[in-house]
């Protein structure tokens, strides 16, 4: 029966911060490295074959203290930055308490949680080109990846750990659990705790849970 391990990075320093992060690549807080070293823990009954992540550090280390717990650093690993967190635009790197504080908290949760209002796009130091996303944005590029590359692993019999963000799982999540654009607003994935999905031989899935 394939398994897929979908995990969010251990808190970054600018989680512990209360800052947006979106593609600025910050590390793991301490308290990250912890997170991630209980997420290999709860996974040592596992066995990869294969494992995906973002291209952003966190992310990264995090899948790495996994793999290094559970004994399986030898797997594959594939990089690409489509599993990166959402491009949070003008707002990387400022702090939600003031953002809430200036724009009000309703302004903050629709930049947060909306599913397809993008944040500010203003050109910053911490956003030279431009950019923002939506979660509807992020998912149009996450959901194809997903689809052509690992959904293929998991309906060849492959056992997966796919190690990313808050918002680039949230895209998955939705997908793959069949929610509403209004039940995704409220949908929280927590930092450094393994969500489980079990497939069966014809690709569906037939359990989901945290570990």
């Amino acid at each position: 029966m394939p398994t897929l391990i979908l995990l969010r990075h251990g808190e970054s320093q600018w989680n512990l911060e209360n800052r947006f992060t979106g593609w600025v690549d910050v590390p793991l807080s301490p308290k990250g490295d912890q997170e991630a070293h209980e997420a290999g823990l709860k996974l040592k009954p596992y066995k990869f074959d294969k494992a995906y992540t973002s291209v952003l550090k966190r992310a990264i280390d995090t899948l790495k203290i996994v793999l290094k717990v559970t004994n399986q650093e030898n797997i594959p690993i594939e990089y690409d930055q489509a599993l990166n967190e959402r491009h949070y635009g003008a707002l990387q790197g400022k702090n939600k308490a003031e953002i809430g504080r200036q724009y009000g908290e309703e302004q903050l949760k629709t930049w947060r949680r909306s599913f397809d209002v993008p944040p500010p796009n203003d050109v910053t130091e911490l956003n030279p080109e431009g950019i923002s996303e939506s979660l509807k944005d992020t998912a149009a590029r996450t959901l194809p990846y997903f689809e052509s590359k690992i959904l293929p692993d998991l309906r060849a019999g492959k056992n997966l750990i796919v190690a990313a963000h808050g918002n680039s799982l949230r895209s998955i999540v939705m997908s793959l659990d069949g929610l509403t654009r209004e039940e995704v607003l409220e949908l929280n994935i927590p930092t450094g705790v393994p969500l489980l999905y079990l497939y069966d031989k014809n690709g569906n899935i037939t359990e989901h849970r945290y570990l």
